[in-house]
């Protein structure tokens, strides 16, 4: 009997050791996957991206300066002139209501049908 549960005990501990062993080694793969893989965009995936990031914001060709080099390049031709930089700030803001207005427009006419569906 005492040899039944020595082997026993020595089962549940053999299989006990197998278990942790089997638990850390995927954990070590994963973690030797994880550092060993760049998960930084590579030179050219930026350059695309902010390619595309330029396009969006400069689809529309309006009058309102969309980028800080815009804005600084705009301040350098009004500098010392405030009556043009007041005539340009009103024609961008008029540019920025229309631009609104028809977005708003477009988002409540989507809304409108979502909301018949």
């Amino acid at each position: 009997m005492q040899s039944f549960i020595s082997q026993a005990i020595a089962k549940f501990f053999s299989f006990f050791k197998s278990l942790q062993v089997r638990q850390f080694l995927p954990i070590v793969l994963i973690g030797f996957l994880l550092l060993t893989t760049s998960a930084t965009p590579s030179r050219n995936e930026t350059q695309q991206a902010i390619k595309k990031l330029d396009e969006t914001v400069h689809q529309e060709d309006s009058i309102i300066p969309k980028t800080t080099e815009e804005w600084e390049q705009q301040y350098r031709e009004t500098e010392g002139r405030p009556v043009e930089r007041l005539k340009r700030i009103g024609e961008q803001s008029a540019e920025a209501v229309k631009e609104f207005g028809s977005m708003y427009s477009d988002t409540a006419e989507r809304s409108a049908k979502a909301l018949n569906d």
